[in-house]
């Protein structure tokens, strides 16, 4: 082999082994990219949810009444009856203004046992008081009793109390958290002590949860142990930069200024800004441990980041978890979508820390 022919042949290695190379970091490289985007994607089944939500939203018939609550508010006398699964049993309480469900373990697991509320004073076991979501205009239903089985299902078998408190417009505020103030009072005559009591809700259950919280104290009542707070709405004046931002990405609520959000008949001539109303402008210092979830294309999202901000600022122990282009109270996925399945197992794991 001539010495040009020796050159030759080496300059075409050379660019064979700097085009291997090259192939090797593009293959990273896109291997990379498609992590990154697998870590940013949302679930199949998310994805699909979304996308039937804005489509029912969008809908002529049906989308107002979906975005305004109408559809909300009739659901609960649409529903079939409710029984709760096997091992566990349903206890109707009826207080003066309001009812309540307590939903128990059953002992030994005799299904035909009758279980009662003393209970909970005899087994001093955790409870989940539960203030279900609805703009304040919606009553309890079955999804609800399906968050109470969840609950219950953790480690540590808890009892979970779920009110079904006074909704508007027929009672507007304050009697949710007169509602709500009641049902805590009712565990703590029970014998329950107060860092027994965990308070969790979602929307205007979060912000609910937040109310009585800073009305608990303000009273100088005992605090509960811990808030869980599923996208709470604690700013009924809607003041957050993300009603503007995500206000065409919200599947539920995006795209119009019709929708409860907006109109709102719980506090009617009061100012929406008043702590027990809007729990964003509360004062937060010296309240319990809370966990905050709230999807990145709420509109709401706001609501959650500016609260766990302001709880932070005053010392709180305060977890924030944003999940990525989730829509609001994507909990209701329970096990059927990857994100939901996360949400709570975070939420078990903080009740267990």
């Amino acid at each position: 082999m001539s010495r040009r022919d020796l050159g030759t042949s080496i300059r075409r290695r050379g660019k064979t082994v700097d085009k291997s190379a090259m192939e090797q970091m593009l293959r990273r490289e896109r291997a990379m990219r498609k992590r990154r985007r697998k870590q940013k994607s949302i679930s199949l089944a998310a994805a699909v949810s979304k996308n039937v939500i804005a489509l029912a939203t969008s809908l002529h018939g049906i989308g107002p009444l979906i975005q305004d609550g109408t559809l909300r508010k009739r659901v609960a006398d649409m529903e079939p009856a409710w029984h709760p699964p096997r091992g566990f049993s349903l206890v109707p309480i009826e207080m003066s203004n309001f009812s309540m469900e307590l939903l128990l373990h059953q002992i030994g697991g005799d299904s035909e046992q009758v279980d009662t509320a003393e209970r909970l004073l005899m087994e001093n076991r955790e409870v989940v008081l539960q203030l279900h979501g609805g703009g304040y205009i919606g009553k309890i239903r079955n999804a609800y009793r399906d968050f109470a089985v969840l609950y219950a299902k953790m480690p540590g078998k808890r009892a979970v109390l779920s009110v079904d408190y006074r909704v508007a417009p027929e009672n507007p505020y304050p009697a949710a958290l007169e509602d709500a103030c009641a049902a805590y009072e009712w565990l703590l005559e029970m014998g329950c002590a107060s860092d027994k009591i965990v308070v969790a809700g979602d929307s205007a259950g979060g912000g609910l949860a937040l109310a009585l919280c800073l009305y608990l104290k303000d009273k100088k009542k005992p605090l509960p142990k811990k808030l869980v707070l599923m996208s709470p709405w604690t700013d009924l004046a809607a003041t957050g930069d993300s009603y503007e931002t995500n206000f065409e990405k919200d599947p539920l609520f995006g795209n119009t200024t019709d929708s409860m959000i907006y109109n709102n008949a719980y506090y009617g001539d009061n100012d929406p800004k008043l702590p027990y109303i809007s729990p964003l402008y509360g004062d937060y210092e010296g309240l319990p441990p809370m966990l905050f979830q709230v999807g990145g294309a709420e509109m709401l999202l706001s609501d959650s980041v500016r609260a766990a901000k302001k709880a932070k600022a005053a010392e709180c122990e305060v977890h924030l978890t944003v999940y990525d282009e989730m829509f609001h109270v994507f909990q209701l996925g329970m096990k059927m979508m990857k994100e939901s399945r996360n949400a709570w197992k975070e939420i078990e794991e903080f009740l267990n820390c």
